[in-house]
C-alpha cells in the first residue's frame, strides 16, 4: 500500500496527464466503458493522443471521486456515486434546495395533486430544450416512462412506475394517474431519469430494447447545465458547459471527475491542490484539511452507514438463525468503534435514523454485552467442542459469517476490529472488500451481493429522502436471472413486505407514522438492519470556489452557480 506522501506525488502526475487528455480538442466524445457496464456498452479506446494544452483562461474543476459511476443512464443503475451526477447533464422537474425542500426546476410549478391523491399533474415550462435544441416535452416524460416499464429493458427497478399510468394531453402538460395512492412520489420519481425520446426511441425500435444503448454510457444529448463529453474508464469523467442550457449559465467551462483508488489517493489530492472538491473523506483526514485552509461542509442527506443481513436461501445457517443475528448486535462494541471516527458521528440504531419521527421510540438499542451474547449462543446449542475458538452448531458446522464491504479505508478498518469483535464471542468473521462495481454487480455480473455471497453487508444507505419509503425489503425486488438489477439483497420477510406495500398508500401522516414505526421496530427485533455510524455528506472544498453550495437529496443544485478565482 502506498503512503499519503507517495500517492500524492502519483496522483499528481496522473490529473495532469488526464487534465491534457480531457482539453484536446477532437477528441472530446470518445467514451470507454468501465468495468461492469452494460453489455454492448462502447468500449474503444481513443485513437490519437492529445497535445493541446487547457487556455488558461478556462475556468476547469476537479472533483475526486473514489467510485466510477457503471452507467450514466440513471434506470440503470442505484450507485449514488452515478445517481448525483445527474445534477450535472440531466435534469429533475424539481430540485431541492440546501433545506432539502423541493422547488420546480423543469416545470411552472410544483405538481398538483387531485382530492383522492391519485392524479399527479405536471407542467413543463415552454423554453426547455435538450442540449442538441430540441424542445423537451411531455412526450419525452411518457416514452421514459415506457422504457423504464418496459420489460424489454432490464433496467435497474421499475419501482415505482409500475404504480402509475402516464399520459400526455399536450406538449406542456404531463398527467400521472396512480392505481392506489402512491405517497413518495416526490421522493422517487424522475429523479435524473429523464431520456430523449428523439435519441432512444430510434434505438429501442431497431434493436427492441435500449439495454445496449451507446446513450447510456455516453449521453452526449442532455438536460443539464453540462453535456457529457469524456470518459477514459479508469480515469475521470468530463462535462463541458451546455451553450444551449435553457437555465442559466454556467460560470464555468468544464467539470472533470477524477476517479482516484481510495481515500488516501483522495485525500492527497485535495490536500495538494489537485482537486478543488472531494466527498466523504475519511474523518481522521478532516483535521488536516481543516489545517490546510480547506473548507469542510457538512449537509443532512439522510444516510446511516449499517449492516445489511442477509436472510435469503443461499446465506449460511447461521445468519439465518436469529438467535445469532442477536447475538452479533450484542458483540459488536459499535460506540468504541465508532470513537474512532474524533466523536464527530454518533452511534445509530435504525435505517430511519436520520428522519427520527419514523423510528419507534420504544426501541432499546442494542447494547454491547459480549457475555450476554456468549450466554446466548451457548443456550441455544452453539459451543467450541473442539476449544479453536470457534462455537459449532448442533450438527457440528463452525459458526462461520461472511462479511463484505467497498474497499473504503474506513469500512476495512471497522472490518478488522468487528473481526476481534466476533472472535471474542466465538464467531469467526470473515470479511472481504471489494471494488464498488464489483461490490454492486448485478445478479448475471454475479455480484456477490445479488447472488447472495455475503451474509452481512456494510455500507452507507438513505430511504428516499426526505421520504421514508423504500423498496429495498420489497419480495418483488429479489434479484434472479429474470429479474438481475433487482436490489433487494437481503431477503423476502412477507410481514415486513405487507407493511412497505401498506405504508405507501397510507395518505394520513400520522397513519402513515405509526406504521414505520412497525417496520423499524420489527426490523430491529429481527435483526434484519443494524445501525452503525450516522453518514451525514461531508465535502472537502477548496477556497478558490466560490457560489458552492450542496443540498442533501440533489447536491449539485446550483452548480450554474459555482465559480473560482484565479
Amino acid at each position: 500500500m502506498l503512503n499519503k506522501k507517495t500517492t500524492s506525488k502519483l496522483l499528481g502526475l496522473i490529473i495532469i496527464a488526464s487534465m491534457l487528455l480531457a482539453a484536446c480538442g477532437g477528441g472530446g466524445n470518445a467514451t470507454v466503458a468501465p468495468t461492469g457496464a452494460p453489455t454492448g456498452a462502447p468500449t474503444q479506446a481513443p485513437t490519437e493522443a492529445p497535445t493541446s494544452v487547457v487556455p488558461a483562461e478556462e475556468k476547469i474543476i476537479t472533483i475526486a471521486w473514489t467510485q466510477e459511476p457503471n452507467s450514466l443512464n440513471r434506470s440503470y443503475s442505484s450507485m449514488w456515486y452515478m445517481s448525483v451526477l445527474t445534477d450535472i447533464y440531466s435534469c429533475w422537474p424539481w430540485n431541492y434546495d440546501v433545506a432539502n425542500e423541493p422547488y420546480p426546476n423543469l416545470l411552472t410549478e410544483m405538481p398538483t395533486v387531485s382530492d383522492d391523491g391519485l392524479v399527479v399533474t405536471m407542467k413543463l415550462r415552454d423554453d426547455i430544450t435538450w442540449s442538441d435544441g430540441v424542445p423537451i416535452t411531455s412526450e419525452d416524460f411518457v416514452f421514459t416512462h415506457e422504457m423504464i416499464t418496459s420489460t424489454a429493458n432490464t433496467v435497474d427497478s421499475a419501482y415505482p412506475y409500475d404504480k402509475f399510468t402516464i399520459s400526455a394531453p399536450d406538449a406542456q402538460t404531463v398527467v400521472m394517474t396512480f392505481e392506489e395512492v402512491f405517497t413518495s412520489w416526490l421522493s422517487t420519481l424522475w429523479q435524473g431519469a429523464l431520456m430523449p425520446k428523439h435519441i432512444l426511441q430510434p434505438v429501442f425500435d431497431a434493436d427492441g430494447t435500449i439495454d445496449q444503448a451507446e446513450w447510456n454510457m455516453a449521453p452526449t444529448v442532455g438536460c443539464g447545465p453540462f453535456n457529457f463529453t469524456t470518459w477514459e474508464s479508469g480515469s475521470y469523467l468530463r462535462f463541458d458547459r451546455n451553450e444551449n442550457y435553457w437555465g442559466p449559465a454556467p460560470k464555468l467551462d468544464a467539470i472533470v471527475f477524477q476517479f482516484v483508488p481510495d481515500d488516501a489517493a483522495q485525500t492527497a489530492a485535495c490536500l495538494a491542490g489537485d482537486a478543488d472538491v472531494c466527498f466523504w473523506p475519511p474523518y481522521e483526514d478532516i483535521p488536516a484539511f481543516r489545517d490546510a485552509g480547506l473548507n469542510v461542509v457538512t449537509e443532512p442527506s439522510g444516510y446511516n452507514e449499517g449492516w445489511f443481513f442477509n436472510f435469503r436461501d443461499m446465506a449460511s445457517p447461521g445468519i439465518k438463525d436469529l438467535v445469532v443475528r442477536k447475538a452479533i448486535a450484542m458483540g459488536l462494541n459499535r460506540q468504541a468503534n465508532t470513537d474512532l471516527r474524533l466523536d464527530v458521528v454518533k452511534v445509530t440504531e435504525t435505517f430511519w435514523d436520520a428522519m427520527p419521527s419514523y423510528v419507534d421510540p420504544s426501541i432499546t438499542p442494542w447494547a454491547y454485552d459480549p457475555e450476554a451474547a456468549k450466554a446466548l449462543l451457548e443456550e441455544n446449542g452453539y459451543v467450541d467442542s473442539d476449544g479453536d475458538g470457534i462455537r459449532e452448531d448442533k450438527d457440528g458446522n463452525p459458526l462461520t459469517i461472511t462479511q463484505g464491504n467497498t474497499d473504503k479505508t474506513e469500512r476495512q478498518n471497522y472490518q478488522a476490529l468487528a473481526q476481534q469483535q466476533m472472535l471474542a464471542i466465538g464467531i469467526d468473521l470473515q470479511t472481504f472488500s471489494y471494488n464498488s462495481d464489483i461490490l454492486f454487480g448485478s445478479f448475471s455480473d454475479n455480484g456477490p451481493a445479488a447472488i447472495g455471497d455475503l451474509d452481512i453487508m456494510q455500507w452507507s444507505d438513505v430511504p428516499y429522502f426526505p421520504d421514508p419509503d423504500t423498496s429495498y425489503w420489497l419480495c418483488s425486488d429479489l434479484p434472479t436471472a429474470d429479474n438481475p438489477y433487482g436490489y433487494n439483497y437481503f431477503g423476502c420477510d412477507e410481514t415486513l413486505d405487507a407493511l412497505f406495500q401498506q405504508q405507501v398508500v397510507t395518505v394520513d401522516p400520522e397513519a402513515r407514522q405509526q406504521i414505520f414505526w412497525q417496520i423499524s421496530k420489527y426490523m430491529h427485533d429481527n435483526v434484519y438492519y443494524l445501525g452503525i455510524w450516522e453518514d451525514g455528506d461531508v465535502w472537502i472544498v477548496n477556497p478558490r470556489l466560490t457560489g458552492v453550495k450542496f443540498s442533501g437529496v440533489t447536491p449539485f443544485f446550483n452548480i450554474t452557480d459555482w465559480d473560482v478565482t484565479q
